[in-house]
């Protein structure tokens, strides 16, 4: 029975094998990319009112709180001014048989604090129903207003789960062979490429010649470091921007001198457009 042919340490590929496989991986984060850029801002839209809601909701449950001591209050008052309409009552009973002005004097000032205790109760009263009913309308504004949201919410959740359904399997394939293809690529190449695509705009991590500049920052490379580059034997990356380097024939692009007549040929096609 034959051997089981053992799997290569990422170490032990050649430069040129390590950098096809990163540009391979490149294209296929790429293509994720693209994928998450069709689905534009929905994501974010969808978080961003979920936040809403959730901040509304407390809003509206810290209003029914307020309403809730306001009217505790109110029935404290009420009840305070009733103890005190019973205390007046038994005052004004008592002065009908005092002996003396001191004893009249004493009730008659406890029936004033007491008339003068209700009306204070009584002003408190008033403050707290309108402030009751000024917190009610503010927590029915807060309510329609969620309620629209929540509406609003479904819609973009519709339209970003329409738009994920179509593009989930394509995903899901597209990030099992990025993963796959992460096995092949040592970890600290790969820990490197993933910091400079987090780090970059664009989500380029490598990047090939064009024009004999780099086609991530646009910056002209100097001859010896494009040599450098084509050579292959040895990981390289931009002085400019810190991308790393891939020869344009290594990555499978085609090379300048065969898109020129293409572009050449799409210019004239366009010209003769125009002048029609």
């Amino acid at each position: 029975m034959a051997r089981e042919k053992t799997k290569k340490d990422p170490a032990d590929y050649s430069v040129e094998e390590k950098l096809k496989n990163l540009y391979a991986l490149q294209s296929l984060l790429s293509e994720i990319d693209n994928i998450k850029t069709l689905r534009g801002e929905l994501p974010l839209e969808v978080q961003d009112l979920e936040d809403e809601i959730e901040g509304m909701t407390i809003r509206i449950e810290k209003i029914n709180a307020d309403i809730a001591e306001l009217k505790r209050d109110i029935s404290e008052r009420n009840a305070k001014i009733v103890e005190n309409k019973a205390s007046i009552e038994r005052f004004n009973t008592q002065m009908d048989s005092v002996r003396n002005n001191r004893e009249y004097d004493s009730l008659t000032k406890q029936v004033e604090y007491a008339e003068l205790d209700n009306q204070l109760h009584e002003k408190k009263i008033r403050e707290a129903k309108e402030m009751v009913e000024a917190r009610t309308a503010e927590m029915t504004r807060c309510n329609l207003d969620v309620n629209e949201r929540r509406v609003l919410l479904e819609t973009k959740k519709e339209e970003l789960e329409e738009i994920v359904s179509e593009t989930k399997a394509e995903e899901e394939k597209l990030r099992e062979r990025a993963k796959n293809l992460e096995l092949t690529i040592e970890p600290r190449l790969l820990n490197a490429f993933k910091r400079i695509r987090r780090n970059s705009r664009n989500g380029l991590g490598i990047v090939s010649l064009q024009r004999d500049a780099c086609l991530g920052c646009f910056n002209k490379i100097p001859p010896q470091r494009q040599l450098d580059i084509r050579s292959r034997k040895k990981i390289i990356v931009c002085e400019y921007c810190g991308r790393i380097m891939i020869d344009r024939e290594l990555a499978g692009l085609p090379s300048e001198n065969q898109e020129a007549p293409k572009k050449a040929a799409r210019k004239s096609r366009a010209k003769a457009k125009t002048e029609e």
